[in-house]
């Protein structure tokens, strides 16, 4: 028997940045939002962005893995994946709008202003990376400054590297849970601490949800619920009400970073993925990027001792990440297991994109014999509930008042910063939701 009901005209599950951009918009349009989010919220705690922290904040310890072995770091707490990733900002690409008829272009320009997302200054975009980017013009890719959700001028002293990825101390990345702060300012109820099990249904239209509230069996009620609990999350929330095909097949924006060391300062002190580059007929993105110190080690041993051993020269190494658009496969299932083999001719276009990262690294000076690839990992969990298979153009699945909301939506590998999508996508179901 449940203890307690809460009652509301819209439920939103989770607070990443769909979460956060639906819970604010639909708020300050006046709608009585329930705000529900699994983790906590660490931003005021001494150890946020700090390694412990990461241990504490991330699902199992930061060491989830696929049953093929790959890594995937997934954030449970207020703002979710934007409490730990390197700030990112691409616009959607034009197969979204072209091939599957979702057009988000206004609501992204909006963001954009509204965010003052740009590149970083100039000279915060450190020298390290920079040699990178230009090793690489002089070898005819066309590398450039990289759109940022950060903003120097916000904090106190902009203190940014690869330990950024643990959680922004600075203040100067953009977080969803601001956005969240927002949505409670203009009304929405907030219970972190929470875990939804199932949707609940009348067999054609949504009802509300159940699970555990900080310990105790709750149930909500509402006409309208919006899934953005991850690529990982939803599908595990649909599964368990009986809603077929979620979680068959993801795609997981397959990365891994090919790694180089020069006399000078590597790019480990420098703030992460200052510059890029998209090769869209190769389907893979190259950015400067290299793990924080402890984390470094530990991603190589899975590669081998020898790898892990080059620890000592982490301060003096350069990276370029390689971002794979990969294929659809494996899945989020049932028993709690999530499956990503590479199939088809991923492989083939890693290896192509590995090569051309080498040819990078020896032109910024980078010594041949010390470049080596590091292990596979998962990046961006997403694919597991596609618009075209699960769900319409406007986010609802089959059952009415249901819709969906984050990385899980996406009908193909983005290859590419997820974030600015996803709040892309919030704000124009917002938009549908409100009229």
């Amino acid at each position: 028997m449940n203890d307690f009901t809460l009652q509301a005209d819209v439920i939103v599950v989770g607070t990443g940045p769909g979460g956060a951009t639906t819970a604010r918009q639909l708020a300050r349009a006046g709608k009585k939002v329930l705000l529900l989010e699994r983790g906590l919220d660490y931003r005021s705690k001494p150890y946020y962005g700090t390694y412990p922290g990461a241990l504490i904040y991330a699902d199992r310890m930061s060491l989830l893995f696929t049953v093929e072995g790959l890594n995937i770091v997934r954030p449970l707490m207020v703002g979710g994946a934007t409490s730990m990733y390197c700030g990112c900002a691409a616009p959607p690409p034009d197969w979204l709008k072209n091939k599957y008829g979702v057009d988000i272009d206004a609501e992204v320009c909006e963001t954009l202003t509204e965010l003052e997302i740009t590149p970083l200054p100039e000279d915060l975009r450190g020298k390290a990376s920079t040699r990178i980017a230009q090793a690489a013009q002089a070898l005819g890719y066309d590398w450039e400054p990289q759109a940022k959700f950060m903003r120097p001028a916000r904090s106190k002293k902009f203190d940014c590297g690869a330990k950024c990825m643990l959680g922004c101390r600075c203040g100067a990345k953009w977080n969803a849970a601001e956005w969240v702060d927002d949505a409670v300012q203009a009304g929405a109820d907030l219970r972190i601490n929470t875990k939804v099990s199932r949707v609940l249904t009348d067999g054609r239209q949504v009802t509300g949800v159940e699970g555990n509230l900080a310990g105790r069996p709750f149930r909500a009620l509402a006409p309208i619920v919006i899934l953005a609990a991850g690529g990982i999350g939803t599908p595990r929330i649909l599964q368990a009400s009986g809603v077929r095909g979620a979680g068959d097949g993801m795609t997981m924006d397959v990365t891994t970073m090919v790694y180089g060391v020069v006399k000078e300062r590597g790019t480990g002190n420098e703030p992460p993925m200052t510059w890029s580059w998209e090769n869209l007929e190769a389907g893979y993105m190259l950015s400067t990027l290299i793990d924080p110190w402890l984390l470094y080690p530990i991603i190589n041993i899975l590669k081998g001792p020898r790898y892990a051993a080059t620890w000592p020269r982490w301060d003096h190494t350069l990276g370029v990440m390689i971002k794979l658009k990969d294929s659809i496969s494996g899945g989020v299932f049932q028993d709690g297991k999530i499956s990503k083999p590479v199939v088809g001719d991923d492989l083939e276009r890693q290896k192509g994109a590995e090569e051309v990262c080498r040819k990078i690294l020896k032109e910024a000076g980078a010594d041949p014999s010390s470049m080596f690839m590091t292990p596979l990992r998962g990046t961006h969990p997403s694919g597991t509930v596609r618009i075209g298979t699960m769900l319409n153009t406007d986010l609802q699945t089959e059952i009415a008042g249901l819709y969906v909301c984050d990385a899980s939506t996406f009908p193909e590998a983005l290859a590419r910063p997820t974030v600015l999508t996803i709040i892309g996508l919030a704000k124009r179901l917002s938009k549908q939701l409100v009229e």
